[in-house]
């Protein structure tokens, strides 16, 4: 896949421990599973080329022009390769033309988190849950030195593979590893970003002590986590699913969320954004046609979920190792 030879290679000494070598080894050897046969029929069926069409400094992700295409055939090639990948869940994105409206609004986040991250000319830099790598292409457009994305999820690894065989952007690579395989990279980052993963761990302390260790002294931590609201330092954990979501354990209130981030050795947290999270950052659109949050909150009583838990909220941290 574009850029991982170079990653591998710039990088080789820090990177290639054997236990990195084994857990991808393993990882990718589970890729060509049948039950992602539909996304590796769209990518294997593609004919990638450097498109001379990239733009990632604006809130659409834009790569690639319809005209760049030889034939009408491939350009319609190219779109059963989008439309494989629904429903999307980040965006936005416009690909050759098409315009890709993910069920969540990743150029909100970015606009709200972006003023705090200062330079990141030159720097290496983790996403962990990368999902799709609409962050990694806007962070490239500031010009860092790498960018590794951690993304466990096949179907989300491909995708963001997809896209970067047009855009062939040289500082981006993707891990298929996930937040839990962090410290393997000890003290290389300069700065991490953890965005909405906290609260899918069973041990979201671990978690942060790992991330911490994978940061060079000084480096910086961006937050990005669900949660509910309240002034006492508890979270909740639900009986089963919340807001009709699995895979949700620890949803803290802020001073909790605080106090994760302080135990866990961080020198020093600050909340750069709060606010109940809205249907205008998370809804059903024509590329993710799926049951989004105003199916999920009580119909009388919007600051419930359905199952009758405190509706939820975000809450963004930036913490110093």
């Amino acid at each position: 896949m574009y850029g991982e030879h170079i990653y591998l290679r710039k990088f080789q000494d820090s990177l290639l421990s054997a236990k990195i070598r084994k857990v991808r080894s393993r990882l990718m050897d589970e890729l060509r599973s049948t039950k992602f046969s539909q996304y590796w029929a769209a990518v294997d069926a593609l004919k990638p080329f450097p498109s001379a069409y990239v733009r990632f400094d604006g809130a659409i992700v834009e790569i690639g022009d319809a005209a760049e295409f030889s034939s009408e055939d491939e350009l319609a090639l190219f779109r059963k390769a989008v439309r494989a990948f629904i429903p999307w869940k980040k965006g936005p994105f416009r690909l050759f033309g098409v315009d890709i409206d993910g069920e969540w609004r990743s150029d909100l986040k970015w606009e709200r988190i972006r003023p705090h991250c200062g330079s990141l000319e030159g720097l290496k830099i983790a996403d962990i849950g990368s999902h799709n790598g609409y962050f990694m292409f806007r962070m490239a457009a500031e010009q860092p030195g790498l960018v590794v994305g951690f993304e466990p999820y096949e179907k989300n690894w491909l995708n963001f593979q997809m896209m970067q065989s047009y855009a062939q952007v040289s500082c981006l690579a993707a891990e298929r590893l996930g937040v839990e395989h962090i410290h393997y990279y000890p003290a290389f980052f300069d700065k991490i970003f953890c965005l909405g993963i906290l609260y899918h761990h069973t041990d979201p302390i671990g978690i942060l002590r790992k991330i911490r260790s994978a940061l060079k002294k000084g480096g910086e931590l961006l937050i990005d986590c669900q949660g509910i609201p309240g002034t006492e330092p508890l979270a909740l954990v639900p009986s089963g699913r919340y807001a009709s979501a699995r895979g949700v354990w620890f949803l803290p209130t802020l001073p909790a969320l605080m106090n994760w981030v302080r135990r866990a050795g961080f020198r020093s947290a600050e909340c750069i954004y709060q606010a109940p999270l809205n249907c205008e950052e998370q809804r059903s659109t024509e590329f993710a046609p799926v049951r989004s949050l105003t199916d999920f909150l009580h119909p009388d009583h919007p600051e419930r979920t359905i199952e009758g838990y405190p509706a939820p909220w975000r809450y963004y941290l930036k913490a110093l190792h």
